[in-house]
């Protein structure tokens, strides 16, 4: 069975940013089918939002046709799961859907550089006593090499 993971947002944004770091490597990761991604409707949504906002775009080159890959990319070869927004464990509401995400998506790992999510002990446990571990980008591209 391939290793199902949540991605957030900001890892994404960094893999159109920066198309030779570690997030791109992840990107290319999941376009070749090395592990199984879980979305949701509030995810999407948010990368987006987030992609299109003059500020990025602008300061980074991203294009439209950027945005619509990505997004295409996602929606294609992922799990889409619906949310009912009843996890409120996130100092930072925004979060919630990620961890809800993880949680009705059943999967494995959750990649964040998010530190509301990473550093906070209630939510690592939260989401550990559902199968859900939180790791960096690099532990997880680890984890997806030796699969």
């Amino acid at each position: 069975m391939a290793v199902r993971a949540v991605i957030d947002t900001n890892i994404w944004v960094s893999s159109l940013i920066n198309p030779f770091g570690f997030p791109s490597l992840l990107k290319k990761a999941f376009a070749e089918g090395a592990f199984h991604l879980v979305i949701s409707e509030p995810l999407i949504e948010e990368l987006g939002e987030v992609l299109a906002r003059p500020r990025i775009r602008d300061r980074y080159g991203i294009t439209d046709e950027d945005i619509r890959d990505i997004l295409s990319l996602i929606d294609e070869l992922s799990d889409n799961v619906l949310l009912r927004n009843d996890v409120a464990i996130c100092r930072d509401q925004d979060d919630n859907a990620v961890i809800e995400t993880a949680i009705k998506g059943q999967a494995q790992y959750l990649i964040t550089g998010d530190d509301d999510i990473k550093f906070d002990e209630k939510v690592a446990s939260f989401l550990a006593s559902h199968g859900v571990t939180v790791v960096s980008l690099s532990k997880f591209l680890s984890v997806i090499d030796k699969a």
